[in-house]
């Protein structure tokens, strides 16, 4: 049972609610697993009511009436952050829209979701090359695993600012993806 402590405005430390059960998850808001597929851990939304559920394979936000407001499988998941002060994860995905924000203190605390988002994520990272030709000039090349069916995904993330006609960057980035694809055993021509 995890619990998360930090000191409240009067100084007095601030605990939150135990990591609850699959079974505490409103039968609405609970997700179809596939085959294999686990719920490994959830908290419920401070703002919305919305359910967090994190499984083997992906992350969704589900309200208790059973709608699916998120479902992403973990290798588009592109980053996240736990804050612990505000109680605030947040998370971006590869293809640079609908990034969220959940503040998870005051309905259910947020039990395991930060350890398990953080273990997820890293767990579809397969090998990953930074391109740096300076400010403005950078891209992010990864090989990731689809969790559910194993197969492995090619992702180019462009740095801020960068830009996709600039030639020099994307021969270097040509040459990353030829690099990486090898070392897993894929074509090495993308």
């Amino acid at each position: 049972m995890s619990m998360f402590r930090r000191r409240g405005a009067e100084g007095e430390p601030v605990v939150t609610k135990p990591e609850r059960s699959a079974d505490d998850v409103p039968q609405g808001a609970r997700a179809q697993l596939g085959r294999g597929e686990q719920l490994l851990a959830s908290a419920q939304e401070d703002a919305t009511g919305h359910w967090l559920l994190l499984t083997t394979w992906r992350l969704l936000e589900r309200t208790e009436g059973g709608e699916t407001q998120l479902e992403r499988p973990w290798h588009e998941v592109d980053a996240g952050a736990w804050n612990p002060e505000t109680w605030m994860l947040a998370a971006s995905f590869v293809d640079g829209i609908e990034g969220r924000q959940w503040s998870l203190q005051r309905l259910t605390g947020p039990g395991m979701v930060p350890e398990v988002f953080r273990e997820r994520t890293s767990a579809s990272v397969v090998l990953a090359r930074v391109v740096d030709l300076g400010p403005r000039r950078s891209a992010r090349v990864t090989v990731r695993n689809d969790l559910r069916t194993r197969e492995l995904v090619e992702q180019v993330l462009l740095g801020r600012g960068s830009r996709q006609d600039d030639v020099a960057l994307a021969e270097q980035v040509l040459l990353a993806r030829q690099e990486l694809r090898g070392q897993v055993g894929m074509d090495p021509t993308p």
